[in-house]
Order: C-alpha cells, then sequence, then structure tokens
C-alpha cells in the first residue's frame, strides 16, 4: 500500500464530496504518477490556501483517461483539465469546517517536519506526492478523531 496526497483547492474537494468522492483527480501533468496507484493505495486531500487536511479516500481501481468535465477549475492554470482519474471510496472525510490545518501538526509529519509551518506551500507545490505510511496513519487518526 502506497500513501499519496493529492493537492487541490477547497471548491474541487467540495465538488468531490458532492460526488461521494467516487473518483480522485489528476491533471495532465500527473499521468505517470497516477498510473502507479493501486487499489489499496490511500490518497489525503490537501487543501491549498486553507492548508488543510480534508479527508481520506482509499484507491479502489485502476487509473484511466476521462476528459468530461465534472466541474473541476485549476487554480494555477485556468482551463487545465484533470484527464486522469482514479476510482475511490471515502474512508475519512472531514465535515465542513472540521478539516485539520496542517500548520498546527508540521511536526508530527516526515513530509512537513523540515520545512515548518512556514513553508508549507513548497512542500506541497505541485498535484500528486508520495508520503510514508506512518504520515498516513497520523493524519487519517486526527480526521478520525473529528469525524
Amino acid at each position: 500500500m502506497q500513501a499519496w496526497i493529492n493537492v487541490g483547492t477547497v471548491d474541487n474537494f467540495e465538488v468531490l464530496r458532492q460526488r461521494g468522492f467516487d473518483l480522485s483527480p489528476f491533471k495532465s501533468s500527473r499521468e505517470k504518477q497516477s498510473g502507479e496507484m493501486r487499489p489499496g493505495d490511500r490518497i489525503v486531500y490537501y487543501l491549498t490556501k486553507a492548508v488543510q487536511f480534508g479527508g481520506v479516500v482509499e484507491v479502489t481501481g485502476e487509473a484511466y483517461e476521462d476528459t468530461s468535465d465534472i466541474g473541476l477549475e485549476s487554480e494555477g492554470k485556468p482551463g487545465e483539465g484533470y484527464p486522469y482519474r482514479i476510482a475511490t471510496k471515502p474512508v475519512v472525510i472531514a465535515k465542513p469546517g472540521q478539516a485539520i490545518d496542517v500548520r498546527e501538526i508540521t511536526d508530527l509529519l516526515d513530509k512537513t517536519r523540515k520545512a515548518g509551518p512556514k513553508k508549507l506551500g513548497m512542500v506541497f507545490r505541485g498535484n500528486l506526492h508520495k508520503i510514508s505510511e506512518e504520515d498516513l496513519r497520523t493524519i487519517e487518526g486526527l480526521l478520525k478523531e473529528r469525524a
């Protein structure tokens, strides 16, 4: 099992919430990485600008390409799509207003410990990142405490 972080906006996260987190979308630059995902992998949603972890989903299928519009918008590149997708199911999703502020837990995670709370933008630059199982357990546990 591999753990991942999918970086996106709060608005896109809410689009996925409306869909029941039945898929996780990736930008065109992430074809190779999304193709590495396998059923049983976990994906943590990191919400840009809010600097929060919003939830965790489990991969239930193989990656596929689909250019149909599902209402997502790219924050950095207007018009950029999310053509690579993978089927998922929710593991734990924060209720609105209950997401984890990443700045408060930087010391708890291998991924953020060295950067600290002021340089998180650099740590989460890009759409998709691998993380350790230990970081996943920490994030998932904190989300479950708030659920």
